[in-house]
């Protein structure tokens, strides 16, 4: 994939002069919630109200999010803010709800963007959209994985990309839940300055 800098150009259009600030529960679990932090929010530097709808996770029996009932609270929670949602999609199922739900911003997780099957499915399922969509890093550091879920959505015809460095699992006992490996990071970034 060429390096090219129209990925990128989409930030230009928030018109900031500070970062883009994303931000929300890690989970939407009532529409009381998502409504109160996103009305709590609505004036202050925050672009992009995020919640995950489905979460993923490691193993059968916990909290694995509302599903498709909050994306109704997420587009009540945009018509009273005027804030962009954005939720994570991790198959063509959530992607289809989504966007039937008008969610601006799509973001593949850490545990998704491991599995070139599943990033395709993504990518086949967005194909021409003109919605942001962000990468997470894979779980482990490796960044041909990284950038392969970024080239699959480029080459789907997804202009609007952008990546998340959420960090890389780990065995050891660290300060970090997930280490940052910020020099794959800056290696990603030297590939699309």
């Amino acid at each position: 994939m060429e390096n090219k800098k129209e990925m990128r150009t989409w930030l230009n259009d928030f018109h900031l002069t500070h970062p883009l600030v994303i931000a929300g529960p890690c989970s939407a679990e009532t529409e009381e919630q998502v409504l109160k932090i996103a009305h709590e929010l609505k004036n202050s530097d925050v672009s992009i109200f995020r919640a995950g709808i489905w979460k993923p996770r490691t193993r059968p029996g916990g909290f694995e999010g509302v599903g498709a009932i909050g994306l109704k609270w997420l587009q009540k929670a945009k018509s009273e803010t005027g804030l962009l949602m954005a939720t994570e999609v991790a198959n063509a199922t959530h992607v289809k709800l989504a966007l039937e739900h008008d969610i601006d911003v799509l973001w593949i997780g850490a545990r998704t963007t491991v599995n070139p099957f599943a990033v395709q499915e993504i990518a086949d399922a967005l194909q021409n959209t003109d919605k942001i969509v962000l990468v997470k890093n894979p779980v482990n550091p490796d960044l041909a994985l990284w950038i392969g879920g970024v080239e699959r959505l480029y080459n789907a015809g997804i202009k609007k990309l952008g990546v998340i460095q959420r960090g890389f699992s780990t065995y050891e006992k660290t300060k970090y839940r997930n280490i940052p490996e910020w020099q794959i990071t800056i290696e990603l970034q030297s590939k699309f300055p």
